[in-house]
């Protein structure tokens, strides 16, 4: 979740399109490690209030959100997305290893 986040290098309207392909990739990606037993429940159903997040940023940015306000959202995501990480130990690396 860590490194997805850290991939959006902007929080303009340019990049609605890239963050969009980033939250499609970690449902797809989720819901792949769920369904393999690769993460458990717990892990599916937390790692998705990241992807919500990421996705309640990227209507807000539709919407014109000064770039401060977003970035200071996305900061207090990617510290949840931290957190989320310590209680999963490996998370991010197993979401990282689906990408092509």
């Amino acid at each position: 979740m860590i490194t997805s986040l850290d991939r959006i290098e902007s929080l303009e309207k340019t990049s609605i399109p890239d963050i969009q392909t980033e939250i499609d990739y970690l449902r797809d990606t989720l819901e792949v490690l769920r369904a393999t037993n690769e993460i458990s429940n717990d892990a599916f159903l937390e790692a998705g209030s990241i992807q919500g997040g990421l996705s309640l940023i990227l209507n807000l940015i539709s919407q014109d959100i000064p770039e401060e306000e977003a970035n200071s959202q996305l900061e207090s995501l990617k510290e949840r997305a931290r957190t989320l990480e310590q209680s999963h130990l490996g998370l991010d690396d197993k979401i990282e290893s689906k990408r092509r």
